[in-house]
């Protein structure tokens, strides 16, 4: 199936020309420092204007693979909790992005958990734009669409271990591309707070103590359930590194203070 844009002209820019240069603009490096090759990445989904610089660091920050798996939110009560799209490919204002047929289906067999489905993809704007900063910085690339809900913590685990076996298995370099939002819609001075109790567990690569920080302390990390999912892939896959490479929030381009959304950038090794 070929999956239209859903979000272009709302959360990036629908012209070519001005989505290029965007993108070209916030993965612009910071620093001097080499990219380097990773396993897995944490970046944010909102708008560009928002939060795009904060990804846009990350992918600065690393080697891209041309292979690349996209592990997204299921922000809307339709379709399956565990989703995948196996073929096909999702259109954007830059083209048309292939889905990686070989390594969806050795996730569908690693993990029967996750189900073919179209109508949770259909409207979900966290994988979506993802696709221009890949279109534009590793032309060529593949990639394979999965949509989590929060779902059971053990179910997270399953996945998360699925995932690791499908990683370690690939004769070739596979990125754990993950995407989250951090607490949402509490003021700004909180949502900091909130906001580094779950970096921390990230930064710690503790799955389990994210699940319990972000239901205890009341965090709404849109994204916990694929965090958890990437936590525990890492871990079985012997990941010894992680760096918050950006942290913001959405007051620091807005100026609203009284409700934000938090946003980190993270690289793990």
């Amino acid at each position: 199936m070929l999956r239209l844009p859903a979000v272009a002209g709302r959360f990036y820019p629908s012209d070519p020309a001005e989505l290029t240069a965007l993108v070209h603009k916030y993965a612009k490096a910071d620093s001097q420092a080499a990219p380097v090759r990773i396993r897995a990445c944490l970046v944010p989904h909102a708008g560009y204007v928002y939060s795009g610089h904060v990804a846009g660091a990350v992918f600065a920050r690393i080697i891209l693979p041309k292979r690349i798996l996209i592990l997204g939110v299921r922000h809307y009560p339709r379709g399956e909790l565990a989703a995948i799209l196996s073929s096909g490919a999702w259109r954007t204002p830059l083209g048309d992005a292939p889905i990686d047929e070989a390594l969806a289906g050795a996730l569908r067999k690693a993990c029967p958990l996750l189900r073919e489905d179209s109508v949770a993809h259909s409207a979900e704007h966290s994988l979506e734009v993802q696709l221009p900063f890949l279109q534009v910085l590793v032309p060529g690339f593949t990639f394979v669409p999965v949509a989590l809900g929060t779902v059971r913590f053990d179910d997270l685990v399953t996945v998360g271990e699925a995932l690791a076996r499908v990683l370690e298995t690939a004769n070739e370099d596979v990125l754990l591309l993950t995407t989250s939002d951090l607490n949402h819609y509490e003021d700004d001075a909180t949502t900091r707070v909130k906001d580094h109790k779950a970096i921390d567990q990230l930064l710690a690569r503790n799955a389990r103590g994210l699940y319990d920080a972000c239901r205890n302390e009341d965090i709404s990390m849109c994204g916990l359930g694929p965090a958890v999912a990437m936590l525990t892939a890492l871990n079985a896959l012997g990941a010894k590194n992680s760096d918050l490479v950006k942290y913001a929030t959405s007051a620091d381009v807005s100026g609203d203070r009284d409700a934000v959304v938090g946003y980190a950038g993270m690289i793990f090794s």
